[in-house]
């Protein structure tokens, strides 16, 4: 079977781990920070706070902007669960903006139209979080416009999307946003085996992400709570440490980090034979009946996944017997993503389908074919014969 996507790890990758295995510190070492300064470096970003998964990055990142009950939240239906997950995690509300129906990603018109109406009504979000789906970056310089506008707040859930381009700059540099948030999953660009990370431009975001993280507990502390009557010398001991709110234990181990540190020095060179492989899925499919994905002008994807969509108009064949087909020849294709909003949870919170028809649309027609950097072009070659044989 060939997977949809696939890790790459190196010697140097084992080397990385196994150092660490050798060595007295597991988890809260130096690897941390060293992975943490190595994406910051990479990105342009001021700061970066790694983290056990990515769904745990958009928890903390959405309580570091203090988002609570009362509050709501918008992002896509087109994503996996945890990009709407993470404001119910707060206590808030959660909605969803219809996509573009060329990028897939959030549509600034359906953004914009759905602010205007927000807006008369009182119910104005306090965060968005455009999805940077497949790896291509959504429109930032609109959506940060309008946040400006209307005063919510920006996460870029960039989890496909590390090693991508935004206007000539490395998407996570948090310029356009708060905050960014990447994931390191085993089938993402680079991988720690679960990961995730927050890259920040604002150093007070950072800090408090920092001791959410951890239990809510930072170091050093300015008090000894037990007896403050104490000598400055007994107060302040090396062994202090203050929770200063709730918090939880998201860290990310050293086991993990060197991995991922090990990984980035790969990064550039897997976003570049995805892009291969992209290009080479763009001129082998050309002929056949499907949609390939469209590339906004403005951005440069990471390529974390490659979806075609069906033109079931000129085909006999179902997308449930083309996709069962592909997997019976071996071909481990995929499908990204289910609506969130048609999800038997969501629609218990009063979700229904029909409410954002292009997502819906768009999932109907939709196949993500196997992409992963080390992917041979004999690979690919057999999961255009199999499809082409499928569709003819």
């Amino acid at each position: 079977m060939i997977p949809y996507g696939r890790q790459d790890i190196s010697e140097q990758d084992i080397d990385a781990v196994t150092q660490v295995l050798k060595s007295d510190w597991l988890t809260q070492g130096q690897a941390g920070p060293r992975f943490e300064q190595a994406m910051a470096g990479y990105c342009g970003a001021e700061h970066a706070v790694a983290v056990s998964n990515a769904t745990a990055a958009l928890h903390i990142a959405c309580l570091a902007l203090d988002l609570g009950p009362g509050d709501i939240l918008w992002t896509v239906p087109n994503t996996f669960v945890a990009s709407a997950n993470c404001a119910l995690y707060c206590g808030a509300s959660v909605d969803f903006v219809d996509i573009d129906p060329r990028t897939y990603n959030m549509s600034v018109t359906a953004l914009t139209e759905k602010l205007a109406q927000a807006s008369t009504q009182g119910r104005l979000p306090k965060i968005v979080i455009p999805v940077h789906f497949a790896g291509q970056s959504c429109e930032m310089t609109e959506i940060r416009s309008l946040a400006n506008r209307y005063g919510f707040r920006i996460i870029e859930d960039a989890s496909h999307a590390v090693g991508g381009e935004y206007l000539g700059r490395k998407i996570g540099a948090a310029q356009l946003s708060d905050m960014a948030i990447f994931s390191f999953h085993p089938v993402k660009i680079i991988t720690t085996g679960e990961g995730g990370m927050i890259l920040a431009s604002d150093r007070g975001l950072a800090e408090r992400l920092g001791y959410l993280r951890t239990h809510g507990i930072v170091r050093p502390v300015q008090r000894d709570p037990i007896d403050a009557r104490r000598s400055n010398e007994d107060r302040y001991g090396p062994w202090m440490y203050e929770q200063v709110e709730l918090g939880f234990n998201y860290r990310m181990t050293d086991i993990q980090a060197a991995l991922g540190a090990s990984q980035i020095d790969r990064l550039d060179a897997f976003v570049a034979r995805r892009r291969e492989l992209a290009a080479r899925y763009d001129a082998l499919l050309a002929k056949l009946p499907v949609i390939c994905p469209w590339q906004h002008p403005d951005t440069n994807s990471a390529w974390h996944l490659y979806v075609i969509r069906l033109r079931r108009n000129e085909i006999k064949h179902s997308r449930r017997q083309v996709f069962e087909a592909l997997r019976a020849a071996g071909i481990g294709v995929n499908v990204h993503y289910i609506p969130v909003h048609t999800q038997p949870y969501y629609q218990r919170l009063g979700f229904s389908v029909g409410m954002f028809p292009e997502a819906e649309s768009y999932y109907q027609d939709a196949i993500t074919l196997p992409l992963f950097s080390k992917m041979t072009d004999a690979e690919q070659d057999a999961v255009v014969a199999a499809l082409t044989k499928i569709l003819a």
